[in-house]
């Protein structure tokens, strides 16, 4: 390497596949009491677009392609349908007290907190995911040393001495400010700096304390005494 020359922290796509595939695993294991016809339909879909993206750019995120770019927001883009659907649809069964497509089934603790538990880490990583792909224009920007400025304010900026040479975000810190947000409903030591990031982690923090109050407050009056 020559001197002067800047290290670039790149990182392995199987962080970011493991994530997704444990969304998927979520999607098929949650109990299936309330959910839509056809649901496997999303998950099956994930599943084809992430071996997709895998094959055009295995082992290091380093591909610019507009390709891959586009593959990987519509795969963030479907798993978020997905979540706010069954958000929503959570939402509608608790509060009308009635399955909507299971007419005359009740709502168990079991269902509730199966689902419930299911879409609040759905919701972590999907955003995650949005963070990771969207802050600094991607992570085969972040990897080339792109210029583009961020849109969160990470510790290593502020304190570089505590950083390794040439520190870029890569998924894990993505995920570990998704999931501060999603328990803390604020930003802890990552900071927004774009008006979508704030708006974004904003939206995170409302649909984690919607599901979390309404399937808790839910639970309490169907556990048995």
């Amino acid at each position: 390497m020559s001197e002067g020359a800047t290290i670039v922290r790149t990182e392995r796509r199987w962080q970011m596949a493991l994530a997704v595939l444990v969304a998927i695993g979520l999607q098929v294991v949650t109990p299936h009491t309330g959910r839509v016809p056809a649901w496997w339909l999303l998950p099956v879909l994930e599943f084809v677009l992430l071996v997709t993206i895998i094959t055009i750019d295995p082992g290091r995120v380093d591909d610019r392609s507009i390709q891959v770019r586009r593959l990987t927001i519509g795969l963030i883009a479907i798993m978020t349908i997905g979540t706010m659907a069954g958000v929503a649809l959570l939402v509608y069964d608790i509060l009308s007290n009635n399955v909507l497509f299971h007419p005359g089934v009740v709502l168990n603790a079991t269902d509730l907190f199966g689902r419930g538990a299911a879409l609040w880490v759905t919701n972590v990583i999907v955003f995650s995911l949005w963070f990771w792909e969207l802050d600094r224009g991607g992570p085969a920007e972040r990897a080339a040393g792109s210029r583009i400025p961020p849109s969160f304010a990470f510790p290593e900026n502020a304190m570089p001495e505590f950083a390794a040479e040439g520190w870029s975000p890569i998924y894990p810190d993505y995920l570990y400010l998704a999931f501060t947000n999603a328990t803390a409903f604020s930003p802890t030591d990552s900071l927004p700096v774009k008006t979508w990031a704030k708006m974004a982690m904003m939206l995170q923090s409302v649909v984690s304390l919607v599901t979390a109050i309404l399937v808790v407050a839910r639970a309490i009056n169907v556990l048995p005494g």
